[in-house]
């Protein structure tokens, strides 16, 4: 395989799972946390990325080196794993899901001023043509990479226009007056939770990059899409900050678009809804594409038809959203179960690096399988408390 094209399948892999981590839950989490926790919130935001790097690092790897996808990983390490894994990331992936295509209404709305259910239905048409041509994985790419840069640039221009206290951010991100806990576990959740961190290493594997060989490029890879989500969740949190340090109060309804009003006018609200439509129909692509990922290896007519598959998921999602609306009880319990994926799946990985059959002659390195079981106790242990709680709609 090419360098040139090597690259072009790396940076692919990133921008999907960096755009599907940066959805409307995102943008939401990101303004609102600001609004409480103000120049902390980048003590949090510090935090989150270091977990999320040794998230990524330790299932990328695992994946690239056995050159199996995540279900097939589990099976090896317990038969029936990856059956009951894959069904919670498709009933995580379906359900916030739903959510995401109301987000591309809203988006539309915003701009055009068309109805959230119509603007959510022209979305998602838009989402199932790009699977519906022949090199639909090329053209995943090249919009998750379009997209990205698009919201990356149009909230730096916010950003700036907010004028945020730069030298405060700098200053509570390493020392904070507080330190919510609560917000790092949904900050991780909400980039490396459910379906997300599987999204860039299994397109990945679709495009033939795995084996020890491969990992260098994959370990880029990977860090560099936590680099991508990382670099928006910052620029959006110094605009949220400019804002709030000049005592301007956000729309609990929509905090995000309260920011890039305050910040830039009407013109900040337009941006808002570009930002708000290409951050939802990213996650609704890098969601269907992942989720179906998961059950396309159980039999050989799902293999044949995923492409299929991939474009059932997205219209249920839109015609759920656009006749029933956001089933808001659905989304929080499997916002909880969400929740308990990552330590569940992070802790199949971590017992799959140790294991000959999957890895081989592969030593992982003691470094990530220490830093991936303690992010396993800590996920676990605030997942359960999400569930407990109700807060398990944070981690979409």
């Amino acid at each position: 395989m090419k360098k040139s094209s090597n690259y072009s399948i790396l940076l692919g892999a990133a921008f999907l799972m960096a755009t599907s981590a940066v959805g409307p839950g995102f943008l939401t989490q990101t303004t609102t946390f600001t609004q409480t926790l103000a120049a902390s919130f980048g003590f949090v935001i510090l935090i989150s990325i270091i977990i999320d790097i040794g998230v990524q690092l330790n299932i990328w790897r695992i994946i690239a080196v056995s050159g199996k996808r995540a279900q097939e990983i589990a099976n090896d390490v317990l038969p029936g794993l990856g059956v009951f894994l894959s069904i919670l990331i498709v009933m995580g992936g379906l359900a916030f899901n739903i959510g995401n295509i109301g987000g591309a209404g809203l988006g539309t709305n915003v701009l055009f001023g068309i109805s959230p259910e119509l603007g959510a239905l022209l979305s998602g048409v838009l989402a199932i043509g790009i699977f519906l041509v022949r090199e639909a994985n090329r053209i995943m790419d090249r919009f998750a990479q379009i997209m990205g840069f698009v919201m990356i640039a149009l909230t730096i221009y916010v950003m700036f226009t907010a004028q945020p206290p730069l030298g405060e951010a700098a200053v509570k991100t390493f020392a904070p007056d507080t330190i919510d806990f609560l917000a790092i576990v949904t900050l991780v959740g909400g980039t490396v939770g459910g379906y997300i961190t599987f999204a860039g290493g299994h397109r990945l594997l679709d495009a033939g990059l795995k084996g020890k060989e491969s990992l260098p490029e994959v370990t880029k890879s990977s860090v560099s899409a936590i680099g991508i989500a990382s670099i928006m969740r910052i620029f959006l949190f110094l605009a949220a900050l400019g804002v709030v340090a000049q005592g301007l109060q956000l729309d609990p309804q929509n905090p995000p678009a309260s920011v890039f009003q305050h910040a830039a006018g009407n013109v900040g609200y337009k941006i808002f809804g570009i930002v708000m439509w290409a951050a939802a129909v990213t996650s609704v692509v890098g969601a269907a594409y992942t989720s179906v990922s998961f059950i396309r290896t159980f039999s050989g007519w799902l293999e044949k038809y995923h492409k299929w598959l991939i474009v059932a998921f997205i219209a249920v999602s839109t015609i759920v959203f656009v006749f029933i609306g956001q089933p808001a009880k659905v989304l929080v319990f499997v916002g909880s179960l969400n929740g308990l994926i990552l330590p569940i799946s992070l802790g199949v990985m971590l017992l799959a690096a140790h294991n000959k059959k999957i890895v081989g002659d592969y030593k992982h390195p003691v470094w990530l399988t220490f830093t991936g079981i303690v992010i396993v106790i800590a996920m676990a242990y605030m997942g359960i408390y999400s569930m407990i709680n109700g807060f398990g709609n944070l981690f979409s």
